[in-house]
């Protein structure tokens, strides 16, 4: 079934409202900003590793990732059974749960970590990788999609080289 577009704008904007609760508890002294160990843009101050920051980095990392985590997991593992099903796989199911762990894994076991031990004893260029990684997600999801769906992929060869790719013909062959 389609989606409507009433359903997707009311998902957009919960979306954001969902977003802009958790940007906005900092700001209202649940948890707490500070800059970066580079100084170049702010994040969670986890320098502190109090209480107000621990209740806040647990719920946030139980709704914002595990929970998201859970959600891909599920949904992915449906349409993986759903393309078993056809026989036809479209792109890998596995893959962007896989990019999530890879990319926001580090940052929220250093967030975690801080929770109950002083992280100060890393240094700033190592504390700030999972930081720039973790900020890189929406580029590496774009590319994921991208190169992992065969119809996207067709279409970004045939842009950059004109030429289209020719599909092969599958053997259909009764067992």
């Amino acid at each position: 079934s389609r989606l409507q577009w009433s359903t997707a704008i009311s998902m957009i904007v919960c979306a954001w409202l969902f977003a802009a609760f958790w940007a906005l508890m900092p700001l209202l002294g649940w948890g707490e900003y500070d800059y970066e160990p580079l100084r170049t843009c702010c994040t969670l101050d986890y320098s502190k590793g109090d209480r107000n920051y621990a209740t806040y980095l647990f719920s946030m990392a139980t709704f914002n990732f595990l929970i998201p985590g859970f959600i891909m997991l599920t949904a992915y593992q449906s349409i993986h059974q759903k393309f078993r099903k056809s026989g036809h796989y479209k792109f890998n199911t596995g893959l962007p749960l896989k990019t999530l762990f890879i990319c926001w894994g580090p940052y929220c076991l250093l967030c975690s970590y801080a929770a109950v031990e002083n992280v100060m004893f890393i240094p700033p260029k190592y504390r700030m990788i999972p930081a720039l990684v973790a900020k890189a997600v929406p580029t590496v999801d774009a590319f994921v999609y991208a190169l992992g769906n065969e119809n996207y992929r067709g279409g970004i060869w045939q842009f950059l080289t004109g030429q289209k790719i020719e599909k092969a013909e599958v053997d259909n062959k009764t067992k």
